[in-house]
């Protein structure tokens, strides 16, 4: 007699493998599976046995593939009465969970090549509909990072991130210190962070001493509201890419206060007067710079603000880094123009995020790397449309 038996490749105790039959092109498998009546229904949501059968059903569910065949179970099972959980359940058989129409290996298959590959392609691999594919992984995910995970925060990073236009962002919260995405949130604003600070206990707030973002107002509102004690520190990026505009309003400005000859000098230095000086290395675009700083003084004076401004975040000493922002304030005034001098204003008004820099020297230069892989992921996929299921990919994806 035979002894070959493929009941060895499907090592689920609670079901036996009645037969089987095979496709004449071997292109699919088709098996019939039942409960193995040597073991007493148990309840699939508390695990305790049933005191009764309610009722017969079956299904068919896939399960991996055996070579080049799609196997499919058509698995008989039942409905018990479960007295602890005082409902009508599905059994548990160890083979497949009662929401999805795949089996439990198949499910953790699909949801380690979602790791790696999309949706869209995990379902061309596997012959399956895109939705289904997309519930398995998102039930994983919220099993593995449904909750936020708080522990061992205290320094943190805050950004958002543009996720289609007409103004839709992200929140994201980045622990500083390990690069792990803590936290995504809808929209930017001051309620969005309330809730990330909401769900920490008195103790994990205590622990936290530090946040680095720009100085935007609603992120600033919620952080003073929920940790005031932490210090709000306000990255030299952001604030640098601010003065930036300003120099170009300052350009445009007195590009039209020019005469017709020297507008001719103004043309083409959007760009020239965005670089720092040490990346400007062909000679030519030097050449045209230093005739413009020549030709006006008020772009010159600009220009100077900004390395002034860039200096103030290497100051390690709070009061000389205060002093330099008041010699810059000072400065800035003396250019009489409107931008310029609101400029000012705001950073006279932000001063005690720079300062914290002095204790706390940190950026956000890693959450822009962060928001980078973003914007990858979600090109990737063409983009997501359940922010939810996008939220769990972007924590999953920079988890350590």
């Amino acid at each position: 007699m035979s002894s070959l038996s493929i009941t060895h490749y499907f090592p689920f105790p609670r079901v036996r493998i009645l037969r089987q039959r095979v496709s004449s092109d071997v292109r699919r498998a088709y098996l019939e599976a039942v409960p193995d009546k040597r073991f007493r229904p148990l309840c699939h949501i508390c695990g305790r046995q049933a005191t009764g059968i309610h009722s017969q059903e079956d299904r068919w569910i896939r399960d991996l593939d055996f070579g080049p065949a799609r196997v499919w179970i058509h698995c008989h099972y039942r409905k018990i009465v479960c007295p602890h959980c005082q409902k009508i359940p599905i059994e548990e058989l160890d083979l497949f969970d009662p929401y999805l129409r795949v089996t439990k290996r198949l499910a953790r298959y699909i949801f380690e090549l979602c790791k790696i590959m999309t949706v869209q392609e995990v379902a061309r691999h596997l012959g399956l509909d895109w939705k289904t594919v997309k519930a398995v992984d998102q039930k994983f995910l919220e099993e593995e990072y449904g909750e936020t995970d708080y522990q061992g925060l205290r320094i943190l990073a805050i950004d958002e991130i543009s996720i289609r236009k007409g103004h839709r962002y992200l929140t994201v919260v980045l622990d500083y210190e390990t690069g792990r995405v803590v936290w995504v949130g809808k929209d930017r604003r001051a309620r969005a962070l309330r809730r990330f600070f909401s769900g920490m206990t008195s103790r994990q707030r205590k622990y936290l001493e530090a946040v680095v973002m720009d100085m935007w107002d609603p992120y600033i509102l919620a952080v003073q509201s929920k940790v005031p004690h932490v210090k709000i520190v306000f990255d030299l990026f952001h604030v640098v890419s601010q003065f930036n505009k300003v120099i170009d309003k300052v350009r445009n400005s007195e590009y039209r206060k020019a005469s017709k000859a020297n507008k001719e000098v103004f043309k083409g230095t959007k760009y020239l007067l965005l670089k720092n000086r040490g990346n400007i290395r062909k000679p030519k675009e030097r050449q045209h710079l230093e005739e413009l700083l020549q030709l006006n003084k008020v772009i010159n004076t600009v220009l100077i603000l900004k390395d002034k401004l860039k200096h103030i975040w290497t100051y390690r000493s709070r009061t000389w880094a205060e002093k330099a922002i008041e010699e810059w304030c000072r400065l800035a005034h003396t250019v009489n123009h409107p931008s310029v001098s609101k400029f000012a204003k705001t950073l006279w008004r932000y001063r005690y995020g720079i300062l914290n820099h002095c204790d706390y020297p940190i950026h956000t230069g890693r959450l822009e790397g962060v928001n980078n892989k973003i914007k990858v992921i979600k090109r990737k996929a063409y983009g997501f449309h359940d922010l939810r299921y996008f939220s769990l990919k972007i924590i999953q994806a920079f988890t350590n």
